[in-house]
């Protein structure tokens, strides 16, 4: 990645409130090249440019990380399940930005499954995995479930009930605040927060929905 690239990951990091070594620039920088290395054959992301990579994919996945942080009890490992991940967003940069969460890529697609298990080798993420299933066909349970643009939120969170641990929480990210879709979450869910987020240099609308299981 060009020098200016990565000086904008790291400033664009530093504003989100994002502590990152070298270690963990280097390998988000990595990242993108392979990621736009792939998809040339693959078609992984319709972003072309490292420059827009870094914005829409490096720094809005990464505008989470202290939400999801604050869910987490210091001195614990954490597991989590990004479902419908694609080319590994945000998996990839969740398990670079917090090595305490051992996270798992699912997707339909054997090609970005593999691509994100390619990943994991040459950045040497012993935190990341793929799986090539139907997250239907997932048997295991998470302490959290995240989601970038995969479903409504009333598919992912049926989806996904069977595999989310009792206190566990869904990660939802969405662009602009999904009022339509909060009215029809199922009867099993409920809403604990809704963040506003602002990502550097992206000029649209994020937001991050994060939900809990009802209690019986």
């Amino acid at each position: 990645m060009q020098p200016e690239c990565i000086s904008e990951l790291e400033s664009g990091a530093d504003r989100l409130g994002v502590a990152l070594n070298g270690k963990q620039i280097e390998q988000l920088s990595s990242y993108l090249d392979l990621l736009l290395k792939w998809n040339k054959a693959f078609n992984l992301t319709s972003i072309r440019a490292p420059e827009e990579g870094v914005k829409k994919h490096l720094l809005d996945c990464l505008a989470i990380v202290p939400s999801v942080e604050r869910l987490m009890e210091k001195e614990r490992r954490y597991s989590l399940m990004d479902v419908g991940s694609g080319g590994g967003l945000p998996a990839v940069v969740l398990a670079v930005a917090i090595p305490r969460l051992d996270v798992l890529s699912v997707d339909a697609v054997a090609k970005k499954t593999a691509f994100v298990t390619q990943v994991a080798v040459e950045l040497g993420l012993r935190n990341l995995r793929a799986r090539h299933s139907r997250v239907e066909n997932v048997d295991e349970a998470f302490d959290f479930i995240s989601c970038r643009a995969f479903s409504s939120l009333r598919l992912f969170l049926d989806l996904t009930e069977k595999n989310l641990e009792e206190d566990g929480f869904w990660i939802a990210m969405k662009g602009k605040r999904p009022e339509e879709e909060l009215s029809d979450i199922p009867s099993f869910a409920r809403v604990e927060a809704i963040h506003t987020l602002e990502v550097p240099g992206l000029e649209e609308e994020r937001s991050l929905v994060l939900l809990q299981r009802k209690a019986h």
